[in-house]
């Protein structure tokens, strides 16, 4: 692991402790940054990289349990409890409100070293997930009004010639309308368009009861998506 790619944040009031752990970081290959309270943390500029907090439970200016949940609000690195009088009651409220680990002084090397390197790969899959949908939700703005409504309609389920009908337009507009949407949005397939709506949380239309749009007249009812059978 490179020192420049995470960063691990230390907020300890003991002076000695924040120096030792500190060292110990920095010769396991952490990039380590400490602070002295929570007002210290608060004030960093973090930089946008996958990281963990490792916060003492009794700091000077706020309760860490406390500051824990001011957190939690917030998008923030996974928290790593230390402390010197721990107890059943208090680490199990840690965990409960999102704590990675809880460790009681004195704890090994080894345990902090490897709640550090397991807080940092969970952090760096949430950076990754927030920069994808990030990137989704950049796209789908990119839509036209037009493309959305008909995107929407073909992930309930409608066909085209359904789709078209249901917005007063022709086949072939509605067609060139899905083509631009589906390639703005990457979309290389109905499956995968209906995925990304699903992590939007797109609002889909309803198709349940609607009649088939047939050149016969069918007035059967429009199967739902999950029901049909591909041709």
């Amino acid at each position: 692991m490179s020192s420049a790619d995470h960063i691990v944040y230390l907020v300890d009031d003991d002076p000695g402790l924040r120096e030792a752990l500190t060292d110990l970081l920095c010769l396991s290959g952490f990039n380590a940054v400490a602070f002295g309270s929570a007002a210290e943390y608060l004030v960093y500029p973090a930089p946008e990289l996958p990281g963990c907090l490792i916060l003492d439970v009794h700091l000077p200016d706020i309760n860490g349990l406390e500051f824990q949940r001011q957190l939690g609000t917030t998008s923030h690195a996974p928290i790593i409890f230390i402390t010197g009088y721990g107890d059943i009651p208090t680490s199990v409220r840690a965990i409960k409100a999102g704590a990675l680990d809880f460790l009681t002084k004195p704890f090994s090397d080894e345990a902090l070293l490897q709640a550090v390197a397991a807080a940092i790969d969970q952090d760096g899959k949430a950076l990754r997930e927030r920069a994808d949908l990030a990137e989704l939700k950049a796209r789908h703005a990119s839509l036209t009004l037009r493309e959305r409504e008909v995107l929407a309609l073909i992930v309930a389920g409608l066909l085209n010639k359904q789709a078209a009908a249901e917005l007063g337009i022709s086949e072939v507009t509605l067609q060139i309308h899905r083509s631009n949407g589906m390639r703005k949005m990457g979309a290389g397939c109905l499956a995968e368009l209906v995925r990304f709506a699903a992590r939007l949380e797109v609002a889909i239309p309803s198709v349940q009861g609607r009649r088939r749009l047939d050149g016969e007249g069918s007035s059967a009812p429009l199967p739902r998506l999950r029901d049909r059978t591909p041709r």
